[in-house]
């Protein structure tokens, strides 16, 4: 299926999720300004990468593992204004972590992951799908070691994920040494409870204790009449077509 956005355009056929409101969510809330070189973990179609590079100066490195993704990848990233500054690596996480342990530490000041995040039950028929949304090809553990092996001491990743698997994947973080900064709740309208949560990554600072409070803020997609909420177009104006 093919999206176009103002400045880029999307082919995500054989992608096992395809372009998705969390994932714009995502690439237009993760704070890029300072960043230099940023890892886009489980690429996909590359949504995530492209986003960075149109907002951002940044050197960008997506992580696929599936190769017709992985193919999307390339074809999207070659199509955009910004293919000097957008690489692909396919292979999972862990084998690039494996490569790279003795090269340059903590390369990355923000890492982006739109995580599989289901643990247990009902599995897609789409296999690709299914990998996408399982946690057997990336735990919360492996995802979460990857970013304290990656990320410089100072840097940030930015995450989302449904609010069943947050306990499980802070745990998985604290073991790491990495606690929140900041979250932001996400409903899809202002009387529906909270589905999503955007999160924001960093290691622990010496002498900081990894339950320090974050930040928390909220916010709603839709007004009830099916109109954008404010905040929604503040965040994504750049982005959709009709905003």
């Amino acid at each position: 299926m093919a999206f176009s956005f103002k400045a880029f355009h999307i082919e995500d056929h054989g992608c096992g999720m395809p372009v998705s409101t969390d994932g714009v969510l995502l690439g237009a809330w993760a704070p890029l300004t300072e960043a230099k070189r940023v890892l886009d973990i489980g690429a996909g179609s590359g949504l995530l990468s492209l986003m960075a590079a149109q907002r951002s100066e940044a050197e960008i490195l997506a992580v696929e593992l599936d190769g017709s993704a992985a193919h999307a990848s390339r074809a999207n990233f070659n199509s955009s204004p910004w293919a000097s500054r957008l690489t692909l690596y396919q292979g999972s996480i862990q084998s690039y972590c494996d490569e790279h342990a003795s090269a340059d530490a903590a390369p990355f000041d923000h890492i982006l992951c739109n995580p599989p995040y289901f643990e247990t039950g009902p599995r897609s028929d789409d296999p690709k799908r299914a990998i996408a949304r399982h946690t057997e090809q990336l735990s919360f553990d492996e995802l979460c070691l990857a970013i304290k092996q990656l990320l410089k001491p100072q840097g940030q990743a930015s995450l989302i994920l449904p609010v069943q698997s947050l306990d499980r994947f802070e745990r998985a973080a604290i073991e790491q040494s990495l606690r929140l900064a900041a979250r932001v709740s996400v409903s899809s309208t202002p009387h529906k409870p909270c589905n999503r949560q955007l999160l924001l990554l960093e290691h622990v600072k010496e002498g900081e204790a990894v339950t320090t409070p974050e930040a928390h803020s909220a916010l709603y997609i839709r007004e009830t009449d099916g109109r954008y909420s404010e905040a929604m177009v503040r965040l994504t104006q750049d982005f959709y077509l009709k905003l």
